[in-house]
């Protein structure tokens, strides 16, 4: 098994330790994408970062969980349900009056946000190597709504292999 490193942006505090101790490079790109052409895996940029925004994932990537038909369904009926509560909160955060219940609506929409993208990854269509996802990208290529970034799309399906 090789590893390589990811960074979640959202934890990246801009320290930039990890530019000091990568021996080939790989953590120093303009996106703040890790190279993974250049990565090696040795773990030393992940050891380094102070906001531990960066971590190693193992290849090849484990497959997707098997969960009954059933239970798909009812996840995916479920983050139905989130994606319109968060629409909700959203809507009425900018229509209520006072900054405590604005601020409320938002935090609202924020959980119900993370809530619905875990039932989302849960059903199987987070993890871009399950079948689930490569069926869901196939559809979306197939017939792109509005919008829709095509073109990455049919990139990842040729890139990524399906591990069920």
């Amino acid at each position: 098994m090789s590893k390589y490193a990811v960074r979640n942006l959202r934890l990246c505090t801009k320290d930039c330790l990890c530019l000091y101790v990568c021996p080939t490079g790989a953590s120093d790109t303009e996106d703040s994408i890790i190279d993974t052409e250049k990565c090696i895996g040795c773990g030393s940029c992940a050891d380094a970062c102070p906001s531990r925004a960066i971590s190693m994932i193992e290849l090849p990537l484990p497959p997707q969980q098997r969960k009954e038909i059933e239970v798909e369904s009812a996840l995916q009926d479920l983050a139905g349900r989130k994606s319109a509560e968060e629409s909700l909160e959203l809507s009425l955060a900018s229509a209520v009056d006072g900054d405590g219940g604005r601020r409320l609506m938002k935090a609202l929409a924020r959980s119900s946000r993370i809530l619905g993208e875990d039932l989302v990854r849960e059903a199987g269509f987070m993890l871009p190597q399950s079948r689930a996802a490569r069926n869901l990208l196939e559809v979306l290529v197939a017939d792109p709504p509005a919008g829709f970034p095509d073109e990455v799309a049919r990139r990842l399906l040729e890139h990524i292999e399906c591990n069920e």
